[in-house]
Parts: C-alpha cells; sequence; structure tokens
C-alpha cells in the first residue's frame, strides 16, 4: 500500500541517535553508526522523530510500504522497552489519534507543525502614538545587539558576556507577543529554527560561544511543534560539548496560540 513513512538521509545522519529516543514506536535502531528504519510496519508515518534530528537528516515520504501494524508494534515496544516504553508508546497513540480525528493528515508529510490552522483571536489594542513625532516606530524592542542569527553571531561577541543566553525558535516571538518583554530584555539572544535552517555548525557555534563567554544561565524558547524540540537538542550536545557544567538551561515552550505552556529546567539535573 502506498502511505506516510520515515525516510532516513544516511549523508546527513550523523549518528546521535536522537530519533531513536524520539520514536515511541521503536521503529528506528542505530547501525553501523547510522539511524536505520527496523520494520517499516513499525513506523506509523507521523514523523515524531523529526523534531529530535539536529541535522535534517529525517523526513516523511510517501511510497509503497507494508501497512502500520500496531499490534506487532505495541508487543515490540513491549519486548525492547518495558513498562516505560509502553506508558509512552500509549500515550502517543492517543495523541495520533486525537490529530486524526480533529483535522486531516497535513500536507508537510505528518509533521503537526505543519497542520493548517485558522480561528479569529481577540485583536489586540493598538498602542497609542506618542504626540512627539517619532520614527516610525510605536513599540521598542527590547533586543539590544545585532546580529541575532545562530549562524551570523561571532561566538566572542562583547554582548554574549555576563548575561543569560536566550536560545530563540523563529517563530516564537510571532506567536507571543510577551516573548520581548519576558525572556528579551535584558539578555542576550540567538535565533535559529531546527528544521528549515541548516543546521550543521549549530551545535560547534553555541557551544563555543558557551565555552568562552560567562554566561550563567540559558534558556530555550521553543514552540510546542515536535520540529521544535531540535532546538532543545542542539542546546543539549553544545552544552555537553562545551565543557559547562555549571550553567543552567532552562526551557520555555511556547503554544501556537502564544500562551505559554510549560517550563522545565534541563540543567544541572
Amino acid at each position: 500500500m502506498k502511505r506516510k513513512i520515515i525516510e532516513i538521509n544516511e549523508d546527513l545522519c550523523n549518528g546521535c541517535g536522537n530519533c531513536i529516543v524520539g520514536c515511541a514506536e521503536g521503529a528506528l535502531k542505530l547501525i553501523d553508526g547510522k539511524a536505520r528504519l527496523v520494520k517499516e510496519d513499525f513506523c506509523d508515518g507521523f514523523g515524531d522523530c523529526i523534531g529530535t534530528c539536529p541535522t535534517g537528516a529525517l523526513q516523511i515520504v510517501e511510497r509503497e510500504a507494508a501497512e502500520y501494524d500496531f499490534d506487532a508494534t505495541r508487543e515490540h515496544v513491549k519486548n525492547t522497552g518495558g513498562e516505560e516504553a509502553m506508558k509512552r508508546f500509549d500515550q502517543a497513540n492517543v495523541e495520533h489519534e486525537a490529530k486524526e480525528k480533529s483535522a486531516s493528515r497535513p500536507a508537510g508529510g505528518g509533521c503537526p507543525g505543519l497542520k493548517l490552522r485558522f480561528g479569529k483571536q481577540s485583536p489586540a489594542e493598538k498602542p497609542k502614538a506618542q504626540s512627539t513625532p517619532i520614527s516610525g516606530q510605536v513599540i521598542k524592542s527590547d533586543l539590544d545587539q545585532w546580529p541575532i542569527q545562530l549562524h551570523l553571531v561571532p561566538p566572542t561577541a562583547p554582548f554574549f558576556d555576563g548575561k543569560e543566553l536566550v536560545v530563540l525558535s523563529t517563530c516564537s516571538p510571532v506567536a507571543s507577543p510577551d516573548v520581548h518583554w519576558r525572556y528579551v530584555r535584558g539578555r542576550s539572544l540567538v535565533v535559529a529554527c531546527p528544521k528549515l535552517d541548516r543546521t550543521e555548525g549549530y551545535v560547534e557555534k553555541l557551544a563555543a560561544i558557551l565555552a568562552q563567554n560567562n554566561i550563567p544561565k540559558v534558556i530555550i524558547v521553543r514552540m510546542e511543534v515536535p520540529c521544535c524540540g531540535g532546538l532543545t537538542m542542539i542546546t543539549k550536545q553544545a552544552l555537553a560539548a562545551s565543557g559547562r557544567t555549571d550553567l543552567v538551561v532552562e526551557e520555555i515552550t511556547i503554544g501556537i496560540d502564544g500562551e505559554l505552556l510549560k517550563t522545565e529546567i534541563l540543567a544541572p539535573l
């Protein structure tokens, strides 16, 4: 049958194993230093593993493949992962069923982050412009550095030293108007998208920033969509590569409605 299934680009795969942890169905395995699909009928085609890949090696494609076998997959998870893996598998299945019922599968190959969404929100009140003529600016930005994109910032830029660092997903400040005053104000930042950016070199660049500056804390501000989990993975790998063991790392998750969904301390554990 023709259906959606994971595809792995071996040239891009760096063998980090993040996708194996991200796959609740146990469909992936690290073989000879590369992630492999161990059995087609273990892959449900939802692509939860995609957001965990720091190199963009994973994608969902539509091709002829064995039909997803729920019962066989559940038994496989039970035999290989035990009780905790079973709980995770069942929870993932509940979430997948809810997504299927709420909307048709997205055109983006199963990635929930690409699902179209429509709806009107209450418009924010327009800020009152000052009576004194200014250069078109009504709301003052809390940004006090440039550049901001992770590819462009030099690791030794003076605005990093002595400040908390925000690792900001590209979509977060668009989804939530609170991001500037809540997270950007008084901090340095780098902006990145783990799904659409060329992420080669991101771990090394971020590790250099952490190693070469007196940064007391890292705050990851990401969206709730699975693909944004790659930003957290990149940050964790950079922290390990930097040699820093004193850093506090906090993950902030923003909902697609702009609400603050979750805060979690990732380090120190």
